[in-house]
């Protein structure tokens, strides 16, 4: 599962099967039918999970003493109805002081529907409002981790698949571990060695776990990765369960096979300077600050000034027709971002999740469709194929071609989602100009145009201009220019969904039409040419050739546009990590030249609380939210949003790997 060519969306994720009864206090409770098994006792559901899991944990004493500055991590090995992590919610809103957060981790093969879910906690009105939260948010069933934002202090993250395998690929450790999941003798499957060890893999020293169940298997499990574990009484007509603590023992390494992938130690991360204030820097600020930092954002030109000044940008991904490393962060950076937006902004002002077509326009590209179909068992939720007709309907124009149609993918205005951003409380922006940086006993010292800064860690976000800070990490200059039309009738243009191919157009807003986008690779000239705005037309009448007819004929003077220099990396995947001390690592490593297969035992060498999110390329609007939100989870030891190979994926230092194992 770890390689480039393993593609864990050939397998269906297969959504529970139920059946539903009434529990003695009138809820409907689902019934598994996979399993034969209840989600819950039907005697009270809710007074079992505090006793089982919130009691036996001494979760109400531990988070109502937690002062740490990294959030309180609960695991769980069956999501089922989110009964437990709703309690667990609940409970840590109630005694946990105003300054502490809270981190959910559950993993679940067979989720169930949006509506099951509703249809589960209609019923439960003192849980109604958490229970909403998490319906509103609740993700397609795509393999991989879904963080929700449940509320301002309380993060889940979703590992939808096996438990074993999704536990075994998480970044981040665990304080409690819930081990639900239907009996072992229904389910032993999942009760076996691998999950005991992702279990272990995964705790920290005195971390506590509790289960219902006393199986033999589930002892022997536990024991035999160094939990110690002890019977207690049960709840209601069971008569034992277990709960204990981990014993920290020697824990197999994470990265044996990479280990240049090791991540910095946590350090203090009270006060951050974030430089460049598009896209990548204000969306790093926002995580940030959410975790409590104190940010301070800087950029010479100003909030949106560079790549990230368009009026409408596309929320748009193009996946390979074969997953691969690449296409799931990308994936999992289009799903996360959609609901980012929405909670950013429910009333969609700035923001639309409209659709979008990506169109087959030659036979290439519709054989290459074809055959990501055929690879991708997702949900149409997430994407689906179309003919011309259907994508007509779709788009609300004729299409002449086949498509592929991305339901949660649409447009957003950059400018106002990155004010919005830095608008954010905790967050102060200053324009200005970096001159230098200088590493002190407690952090770095910024030197503006007549002041200096000190923080105790900086992330650099500036796209290209980023190129001077980041120790030579190759980065390309792309410049790309935009069009827009203005359109005094809208009725004309009935265009409702964003249209992708070579170019991609917009639907109209504000009275204009957006088209585009140029693609030149390293030019760094940010003026605005009429000939580019001849390829955007030429362009716009090759993608949407009806459209193009209703406009009437069209001249570059009739449009504006807007000229920008993107940044990306040689293989198009984003930077998003710790800063990498090249010299040190082309010495360590250097090696791997003579023998590819060689293994280290040096982790590798980062400045210490340097950070960059750069070379996000044309699809920095997607992808930005989500290394963001990496980033400042690394920062704040919280667990990582994505699985640990695609982590390293976007480490800043691979580039520095592969140029060593080529003998660059």
């Amino acid at each position: 599962m770890s390689d480039e060519h393993s593609n864990p969306f050939r397998q269906r994720i297969e959504p529970a099967e139920l059946d539903w009864h009434l529990d003695t206090g009138q809820h409907e409770a689902p019934f598994s039918r996979r399993y034969d098994d209840v989600y819950f006792s039907r005697h009270d559901g809710r007074e079992e999970t505090r006793f089982v899991f919130l009691q036996h944990n001494e979760l109400p004493e531990r988070l109502a003493n937690w002062r740490a500055s990294r959030a309180f991590v609960i695991g769980e090995t069956g999501f089922g109805t989110g009964l437990n992590m709703l309690c667990a919610w609940e409970c840590f809103d109630r005694v946990a002081p105003a300054g502490a957060r809270l981190h959910l981790i559950s993993v679940e093969k067979h989720p169930l529907t949006r509506d099951s879910l509703a249809r589960v906690w209609a019923g439960w009105p003192d849980l109604a409002e958490r229970a909403q939260a998490l319906i509103e948010q609740w993700p397609a069933a795509v393999p991989g981790v879904h963080r929700l934002q449940l509320a301002e202090r309380v993060t889940l993250d979703l590992h939808f698949g096996d438990a074993a395998a999704c536990l075994a690929r998480l970044d981040g450790s665990v304080d409690a571990w819930f081990l639900d999941g239907f009996a072992p003798a229904k389910n032993p499957d999942m009760w076996q060695p691998p999950l005991f060890e992702a279990l272990a893999a995964a705790s920290r020293p005195g971390t506590t776990f509790a289960t219902f169940t006393c199986a033999g298997p589930v002892k022997r499990g536990l024991a035999a990765v160094g939990f110690a574990w002890r019977k207690v009484p049960g709840f209601g007509r069971k008569r034992e369960m277990l709960c204990g603590e981990w014993q920290a023992r020697e824990r197999p390494v994470a990265r044996a096979a990479t280990p240049w992938f090791t991540p910095p130690p946590p350090r203090r991360a009270e006060r951050v300077a974030v430089i460049g204030a598009g896209i990548a820097g204000a969306s790093v600020a926002e995580a940030l600050t959410r975790r409590g930092s104190e940010i301070i954002l800087v950029d010479r030109a100003g909030i949106a000034a560079g790549a990230s000044g368009n009026p409408q940008a596309a929320l748009y991904v193009k996946l390979a027709a074969e997953a691969n490393l690449q296409s799931r962060f990308y994936l999992a950076a289009l799903l996360y971002t959609q609901r980012w937006l929405a909670r950013l902004d429910p009333g969609r002002r700035w923001w639309s999740d409209s659709g979008l077509l990506q169109l087959a326009g030659n036979d290439r590209e519709r054989r290459r469709q074809q055959q990501f179909l055929a690879n991708h068992a997702l949900p149409e939720a997430v994407v689906s194929g179309c003919d011309r007709y259907g994508a007509s309907r779709a788009a609300g124009i004729e299409i002449d071609s086949d498509a592929l149609l991305y339901p949660q993918a649409g447009w957003v205005d950059p400018v106002a989602l990155c004010r919005c951003l830095a608008s954010q409380p905790g967050i102060e922006f200053r324009q200005a100009e970096l001159r230098s940086l200088r590493e002190t006993e407690t952090g770095w010292q910024l030197q503006q145009a007549g002041t200096t800064l000190a923080v105790d860690q900086v992330v650099f976000a500036t796209g290209y201009a980023s190129r001077d800070w980041l120790d030579g990490l190759p980065l390309q200059s792309i410049r790309g220019q935009i069009s827009t039309l203005s359109c005094p009738d809208p009725a004309r243009v009935a265009l409702s969904k964003v249209l992708c191919a070579e170019g991609y157009v917009l639907p109209p807003r504000g009275g204009e039409l957006t088209f585009g986008a140029t693609f030149s690779p390293n030019d760094t000239n940010a003026e605005v040419s009429e000939a580019d705005h001849r390829r955007n037309l030429d362009e716009l009448a090759r993608t949407a050739p009806s459209l193009m007819a209703s406009l009437g004929e069209i001249t570059p003077g009739m449009l504006r546009g807007r000229a920008s220099v993107r940044a990306a990396s040689p293989d198009k995947t984003p930077y998003a990590g710790p800063l990498p001390d090249a010299t040190q690592w082309r010495r360590d490593y250097a090696e791997l030249a003579k023998d590819a297969r060689r293994r280290f035992h040096t982790p590798g060498s980062h400045y210490p609380g340097l950070w960059v999110s750069a070379a996000h390329g044309s699809r920095g609007m997607v992808s930005a939210p989500l290394c963001a939100e990496l980033i400042a989870s690394r920062i704040h030891d919280d667990p990582l949003p994505l699985e640990r190979e695609l982590v390293d994926h976007l480490h800043p230092g691979r580039r520095i790997i592969a140029d060593l194992i080529k003998g660059n």
